[in-house]
C-alpha cells in the first residue's frame, strides 16, 4: 500500500495523540512529544488539527508532524519506521511538492530525530545544517530535591498571573489567560501540570508547564521562564526542580527539555537542576 499524507480533522487527532505516546521511551533521540502538542493548543483545538500532519501506510501512522509556525515542521516517525526508505523519501517529497507541500515558500526548516533516515535524505537534497538546539534530560528514579522556593499549581484562579510571567519572560510574548484556558480544556492537559514560583515577597517569579507522555514514559517541559525582572536570583532552577519533581508524581520516567545552544544561560540553567546534556539536534534549513 502507498503511503498517504493527512491533515486530520479535530474528531481525528487521538490517532496521531496515541501514536506520539508510544513512541516515547527511554533512549530514544529528542523528538516531537505529544506535550508539544498540549503546548500548542492554546491556540485551540481547530487550529492545532490544521497545524498536524500524518503519515500512514495500511492505516498505521508511521509520522506525525506539526507545523510549528508558518515556516517550521517538527516531525518524529515510529521508531520502527526511522529508517524505512519509502517513507523518508515520501516526507522529503511531501515537505515542497508542488501540488500539496507541507512547508511554504521562502527560508523553512525541518526538526526531526537525529537517526531519522529523513535526515540524510534532506541533506542529499540540497537542505543545510540549521540553528542547533540542545536537548537535555533528567533521570527521575530517585526523588527530585525540594526547590527552595513556595511553587504553586495553577488552576484557573491563577491563569492570569501564570499568563502575566509568561510575557515577561519572552520578549514579544502575547500569551493572555484565554490561550491558558484553551490549553487547559484540552485533551492532553489530563497528563499536564501548570507550576508557578514565588519569592519569599510572595511575587510570582517562574512558570513552567510540564507533560507527562503516561506512566514509565519520558515527560517534557514546555515552556519554562523566568520573569524578566527576577532573572540571575536561582528562580530558574527552582521551577525546573519543581518541574522535574512534579512529572515524578505524574508518573514520568525522566524529564526532557530542549533550548537553543545559542542560548547558553539556559542550558546552564538546566544542569544546574539535574539535566544531562545530551548531542546536540540541528534543524535543517532550505530556501524554497
Amino acid at each position: 500500500m502507498a503511503i498517504v499524507l493527512s491533515s486530520p480533522e479535530v474528531d481525528e487527532l487521538g490517532g496521531a495523540l496515541g501514536a506520539l505516546r508510544e513512541w516515547q521511551y527511554e533512549g530514544a533521540p529528542m523528538q516531537l512529544h505529544p506535550g508539544d502538542l498540549g503546548w500548542f493548543w492554546r491556540f485551540g483545538a481547530a487550529a492545532t488539527a490544521a497545524a498536524v500532519r500524518t503519515w500512514s501506510r495500511d492505516g498505521r501512522i508511521l509520522a506525525v508532524g506539526l507545523l510549528d509556525g508558518p515556516d517550521l515542521l517538527r516531525l518524529t516517525t515510529a521508531p520502527d519506521a526511522r529508517q524505512d526508505e519509502e517513507l523518508a523519501r515520501r516526507m522529503a517529497a511531501d515537505l515542497t511538492g508542488p501540488e500539496r507541500g507541507v512547508l511554504p515558500q521562502g527560508k523553512v526548516s525541518v526538526e526531526a530525530p537525529r537517526d531519522a533516515l529523513l535526515q540524510e535524505v534532506l541533506r542529499a537534497d540540497g537542505w543545510d545544517t540549521g540553528e542547533p538546539w540542545t536537548p537535555l534530560r533528567r533521570d527521575l528514579t530517585e526523588p527530585v530535591p525540594d526547590p527552595g522556593v513556595r511553587i504553586e499549581v495553577v488552576g484557573p484562579e491563577l491563569a492570569t498571573e501564570r499568563a502575566a510571567v509568561q510575557r515577561a519572560a519572552f520578549d514579544g510574548s502575547t500569551y493572555g489567560e484565554e490561550r491558558w484556558q484553551a490549553m487547559a480544556a484540552g485533551p492532553l492537559y489530563a497528563g499536564a501540570r501548570c507550576l508557578l514560583a514565588r519569592d519569599a515577597r510572595g511575587r510570582a517569579v517562574a512558570m513552567v508547564t510540564v507533560w507527562s507522555a503516561g506512566p514509565g514514559r519520558p515527560g517534557l517541559l514546555e515552556p519554562m521562564g523566568v520573569h524578566r525582572d527576577h532573572r540571575r536570583r536561582g528562580h530558574g532552577r527552582a521551577i525546573t526542580l519543581a518541574a522535574a519533581a512534579a512529572l515524578r508524581e505524574l508518573g514520568a520516567s525522566s524529564a526532557l527539555v530542549c533550548t537553543p545552544s545559542a542560548n547558553p544561560g539556559a542550558v546552564d540553567t538546566y544542569a544546574s537542576a539535574g539535566f544531562r546534556r545530551m548531542p546536540e539536534v540541528p534543524d535543517r534549513c532550505r530556501e524554497l
